[in-house]
């Protein structure tokens, strides 16, 4: 995909809390359609992409964002079962089960087959991605273990939405006054 963007196009891989905060709290489909226009648009780029596991996580609801997940963004959510992203989880994992900070409740809940954090870190440890998540850095938690943790710990950037919106110049197009 590099070729196309050009040699260091930067690529993001959103986490679910990048689609659930936005369609729940601030640029819900009624109010910010040009939000998940942009996304869409950057996933045509090559610039934007999920993973499967994060598509099983909003696949538990039953809304306008599943289904938009499924019918307007579903070819983005790419496989996790990729040789290089399971050599990338076994890191993580293994990183996470090496902490003596985080409780054991927090490593299983971590590891769970239907948690998406450990593989949204591991899609961009293995192919160079920046992770867009809204989890912040936390250096003292015990009760789980945030994405950004992980990532700094294997020295995968990670930025927020509104950072990820800031560095692909995403802009409202306008509004209309009724």
């Amino acid at each position: 995909m590099r070729g196309a963007l050009g040699f260091g196009a930067i690529r993001y891989v959103l986490d679910a809390n990048v689609f659930i905060e936005a369609y729940r709290r601030y640029y819900s489909f009624d109010i910010a359609q040009p939000f998940w226009e942009a996304l869409i648009d950057l996933a045509k780029r090559g610039r934007v992409l999920s993973v499967d596991k994060v598509l099983d996580e909003l696949k538990r609801e039953d809304d306008s964002l599943r289904k938009w997940a499924e019918n307007q963004f579903g070819k983005y959510f790419v496989s996790t079962n990729d040789s290089n992203v399971i050599k990338s989880y076994k890191s993580v994992i293994r990183w996470a089960n090496s902490q003596q900070q985080f409780l054991d409740k927090a490593k299983r809940e971590f590891m769970k087959s239907d948690n998406a954090d450990a593989w949204i870190v591991s899609y961009a440890h293995a192919y160079g991605l920046v992770v867009v998540t809204h989890e912040v850095y936390s250096p003292n938690i015990k009760k789980r273990i945030p994405i950004p943790n992980v990532c700094k710990a294997l020295r995968v950037e990670h930025v927020n939405t509104f950072e990820f919106l800031k560095r692909v110049r995403f802009e409202f197009s306008g509004y209309v006054l009724r």
